[in-house]
């Protein structure tokens, strides 16, 4: 079944805009200029974080691999993340519960923890220099989410197994000196410079014998037995499988009921003197519509995240940005007064996000043979690596029942 390919074809510097503190000065890519005609196992389509750790778990597992993205890699929405890694999901446990119940709940908290720690595993394994420093997070309250609130998660998560402290308000202040009505104290997310970890796991699958090229695909093509991609440049691709990592532009051919497209504000301050920074650095979010996110980085910049909004056209999220500078400012400045606001850098980006805050990953329905991996949400990176090894079972005739938590096609909430 032929289709054309527009959502796909958008322009990726639409997707952000402003200028990300990340480390864009790499080495150029090696890039083949593709023949008339060529067949691999699977073809990756975006080569952002998505798709690189797509190719690197399929060139570990010996599969041939074409990587196709019109841009150069990661420069599109990875390098707009803030690369907070965290197993905790926007979504509430006693949320996520609500909708699903307390076992599912439970097991897909457990996944979510259990991908950080591997992820970390993988990046210390294969060397991949890109800041990777594991951190607590501190879920803070907020507005009407106070202790009773945070209570009740607390609770359910002890319940499911899952680490972490609930600290009232006395000894919030005491121990991190951020007067709150409660938050968690949780272990086991980490934080990193998303563009080398992209980077840095596409350039290990490129050394497997993984092929880019810089290229748009205008058109799907797929039968019983392969898929064939049409390529802007006149080429064409043939492969046993394809794998979407088109990150917040689906091709048109995909389809989900409960995915959304939404913006989000972002900024970066001055390297900070370390008296300025909280203590143990830890990943800051809070419980409240819109939330604020926060962390470090390796050079003792804090970057400071949020005020999501329904937009998609770039010239609205640009000129909003006064105003969404303006109030992360002082949110933040009066959760921590402490720091030197100044600005390095701001960006603005689309995100995409699901009514229940998983992500899409697993078969696309009605297009055989496609694979379909987006992250959205808050743990885009962490939901990356939960798609990257979900795509080994999957090829490996070993699909779960718990894939369906994830899938595609899944009812509207509610």
């Amino acid at each position: 079944m032929p289709t054309d390919d527009q959502e796909a074809s958008a322009d990726k510097h639409e997707l952000r805009s402003g200028s990300p503190p990340w480390h864009i000065n790499q080495a150029p890519f090696h890039r083949t200029p593709l023949p008339s005609e060529t067949r691999c196992d699977v073809v990756v389509i975006g080569a952002g974080i998505t798709g690189s750790l797509a190719a690197e778990a399929l060139t570990r597992a010996g599969k041939s691999v074409i990587v196709v993205d019109k841009f150069m890699p990661g420069r599109g929405s990875t390098a707009a993340s803030t690369a907070m890694l965290q197993w905790e999901i926007d979504t509430s446990l006693v949320e996520l519960a609500g909708l699903y119940g307390a076992e599912k709940a439970a097991n897909i908290y457990r996944r979510s923890q259990a991908a950080v720690t591997d992820l970390g595993s993988l990046v210390a394994s294969l060397n991949v220099a890109c800041a990777y420093t594991p951190r607590a997070t501190l879920f803070l309250g907020a507005g009407e989410h106070g202790y009773g609130e945070l209570s009740a998660e607390h609770d359910m998560r002890n319940r499911a197994g899952l680490p972490g402290a609930l600290i009232e308000r006395g000894p919030l202040v005491d121990t991190f000196a951020m007067d709150r009505p409660a938050a968690i104290l949780s272990p086991g997310s980490a934080e990193a410079d998303p563009l080398q970890l992209s980077l840095g796991l596409l350039r290990i699958a490129l050394e497997r014998g993984a092929t880019l090229v810089e290229d748009e695909v205008v058109a799907y093509e797929w039968s019983d037995h392969a898929v064939h991609l049409t390529l802007a440049g006149g080429g064409a691709i043939e492969a046993a499988y394809a794998v979407l990592a088109t990150g917040y532009a689906m091709p048109s051919f995909v389809t989900a009921d409960i995915h959304k497209t939404v913006s989000s504000w972002c900024l970066a301050t001055r390297v900070q003197p370390q008296e300025n920074l909280w203590r143990d650095r830890v990943l800051l979010w809070e419980a409240s519509d819109p939330y604020l996110y926060s962390r470090t980085t390796a050079e003792g910049r804090i970057l400071i995240g949020g005020e999501d909004q329904e937009t998609k056209d770039a010239d609205e999220r640009d000129a909003l940005m006064p105003e969404k500078r303006a109030r992360l400012i002082a949110k933040m400045s009066a959760l921590w007064p402490r720091a030197d606001y100044t600005l390095d850098t701001q960006w603005t980006a689309e995100f995409g996000e699901t009514d229940d805050g998983l992500p899409l990953i697993g078969r696309v329905p009605g297009a055989k043979r496609f694979f379909a991996a987006y992250g959205y949400g808050g743990n885009g990176i962490t939901f990356s690596y939960m798609a990257s090894r979900m795509l080994m079972a999957c090829l490996a005739g070993e699909e779960r029942p718990w894939f369906d938590d994830f899938a595609l096609d899944r009812p509207p909430v509610g």
